[in-house]
């Protein structure tokens, strides 16, 4: 049998098939692999090779979006319980999956509720629920294969379940012409499987691994445990039943290598704890000999190879927002028919609702028999009462405003509104494919100015650019108010407004155009800001003087605001810092 080998820095399919090798050894154990990659031939090509790797008898279910709990975790047998007069409960996805391996769709869009129900049963192997008036439990054992398609590094999988998967595999830089499979077959992984049990690892090798992960700043304890999974898997697939350096090594490239958050200098590892002269009575190795003391070295190294190309940018980048982009999910409408289905809630119908038919015989079928409605062998009439009503909750895509406040005054404006027009030009562009809306307002002299209103015109959007004027006083106050009073104008109009405020910070107008002095106009900057926090507004500052400023950022900070100090950024830079997924509202 083929040895595994070195993972890291190697040929480009050859980690993400060797992930999924390890993975048909043991599914249940490695718990899964997140697959990011748009749905291709690239995609198909390592599901297919996954699926040749697996016993023919495996369980293979999808989990589609939105997939209801009653689908889910199973429930109330609606057709059955109607027959027989009597509650009858079914079975789940989850629970028929036991033993086997399901594939989430779009994994980037699942729902925190589903992702938690999914991660709550890999913790216990089991499905527990109990409802519609059943209480029920069934193992559970399998393996996830979470398809993540996110276009960005803001539209990922729930970090609930990425952190219990075992692998992190990104596929959207390879092209299938250059995959070419690994030795392995479907007998080499029974083979493996078969093995597994009987291999070792010893505490010289956790200990290893555990170097390796606080050398990539891995705090998760899970991601530890499953490393230590994957060694063995590593191990039994080479034939051995004790992990070796090679095998801890693999792990490490494979599992805690994608989650790093920090990366190692090359060529400078943590460094190992003194010894004395009890070395001797180290533990041997799986040949006797005593742990070679590079090894750690070597799995931090491997583990640090391994480490994908940009990933500290991203962690930087995400960084940065994350401030900025917490604590919103959309707000809920009173009415609304279209949409995707999110979730079913207690309740009559109205303001257009319809009533979810189903949901609503499930919640009344266990009471049918207290409520005589049930004749001899379960014939007869099924009472309804108000209390059963259910209706669905649709999710909408939020139709998202950016709008740009621009500090147009001083002698640098012509720079800045050159930034600030190519910016709003390249939006546009993304808004013709997103359908978001872009406005833009100046502030300068005394007032603020609305110069766009919210539109996706290109041509309406170049001739107001054109216009913008430039020079004079900067009445921040009054621009900032100005942006929050159109943010909550949309946002009453079910809109998702973001604001993004382009100045330097340096206030000299105070509010209402008048010049009461720089400290007046200041503490009715930071006033305004407060205000835009308290609306809960979703925001960024870009600092656009020479160099970052504390009045900017204290002001970012008033406003729970992104910050981002780009002087020098052109329009492009501008264009991707303001750039975020799209929100989601639910209505219903």
């Amino acid at each position: 049998m083929s040895e595994t080998g070195a993972c890291g820095g190697g040929d480009t399919w050859r980690d993400p098939l060797l992930a999924g090798a390890l993975f048909a050894i043991d599914p249940a154990g490695l718990r899964g692999i997140v697959l990011r990659a748009r749905s291709g031939p690239a995609r198909e090509a390592f599901l297919s090779w996954l699926t040749r790797l697996l016993p023919e008898a495996t369980p293979l279910r999808r989990v589609p979006i939105g997939v209801p709990d009653s689908r889910l975790l199973g429930g109330l047998d609606l057709t059955e319980t109607l027959r027989l007069g009597r509650p009858v409960a079914e079975r789940g996805l989850l629970a028929e999956s036991d033993g086997g391996i399901i594939l989430l769709a779009m994994a980037e869009r699942l729902e925190p509720a589903a992702a938690a129900r999914i991660a709550a049963t890999l913790d216990t192997a089991e499905v527990s629920i109990e409802r519609d008036g059943l209480a029920l439990k069934a193992p559970a054992r399998f393996g996830v294969v979470a398809l993540d398609e996110g276009a960005s590094d803001d539209e990922r999988a729930p970090a609930a379940l990425t952190d219990r998967l075992g692998f992190l595999v990104d596929l959207s830089e390879l092209a299938l012409r250059d995959f070419i499979e690994l030795p392995w077959t479907a007998a080499d992984i029974a083979a493996a499987r078969a093995r597994l049990g009987a291999v070792d690892i010893d505490a010289a090798m956790i200990a290893h691994l555990n170097a390796a992960a606080m050398a990539l700043g891995v705090e998760s304890l899970r991601a530890l445990l499953l490393a230590a999974q994957s060694a063995r898997a590593a191990a039994a697939l080479g034939g051995r039943t004790q992990v070796s350096t090679a095998d801890a090594a693999c792990a490490a490239a494979l599992v805690l290598a994608p989650r790093a958050q920090t990366s190692p200098a090359a060529g400078d590892p943590p460094q190992a704890p003194d010894q004395d002269d009890g070395d001797s009575d180290a533990p041997p190795d799986s040949d006797g000999e005593s742990v070679d003391p590079s090894a750690e070295d070597l799995v931090v190294e491997a583990a640090r190879a391994a480490v994908p190309p940009g990933m500290m940018e991203r962690l930087q980048r995400a960084s940065s927002g994350a401030r900025g982009s917490g604590g919103k999910s959309g707000g809920f409408k009173r009415a609304g028919l279209r949409g995707r289905p999110a979730d079913v809630v207690e309740g009559a119908p109205k303001d257009g609702q319809r009533l979810n038919v189903i949901e609503t015989l499930r919640a009344a079928a266990p009471w049918r028999l207290l409520r005589g409605g049930a004749g001899a062998g379960g014939e007869g009439r099924l009472p309804i009462e108000r209390q059963d009503f259910r209706v669905t909750r649709v999710k909408q895509r939020a139709q998202t405003v950016t709008i740009f406040a621009v500090d147009a005054s001083g002698s640098s404006a012509l720079n800045r509104l050159a930034e600030a027009k190519g910016a709003v030009e390249l939006l546009l562009a993304e808004c013709y494919v997103r359908r978001d809306e872009v406005a833009l307002l100046a502030f300068r002299g005394e007032s603020a100015e609305l110069l766009l209103p919210p539109t996706r015109s290109l041509l309406r959007a170049k001739r107001s650019l054109a216009d913008m004027p430039g020079g004079g006083a900067t009445p921040l106050a009054d621009g900032i108010a100005a942006a929050v009073r159109l943010a909550e104008a949309e946002k009453r109009k079910g809109r998702s407004p973001f604001i993004v405020l382009m100045t330097d910070g340096a206030a000299n107008i105070s509010a209402g155009g008048k010049a009461a002095g720089r400290k007046r106009a200041k503490e009715d900057a930071l006033d305004a800001a407060r205000l835009a926090r308290a609306a809960g507004l979703e925001a960024a500052l870009i600092d656009i003087s020479p160099r970052p400023q504390p009045d900017a950022e204290r002001l970012a900070a008033e406003m729970n605001a992104r910050y981002l100090p780009l002087p020098f950024a052109d329009a492009s830079a501008l264009a991707r810092a303001v750039r975020r997924p799209p929100l989601a509202r639910l209505t219903g």
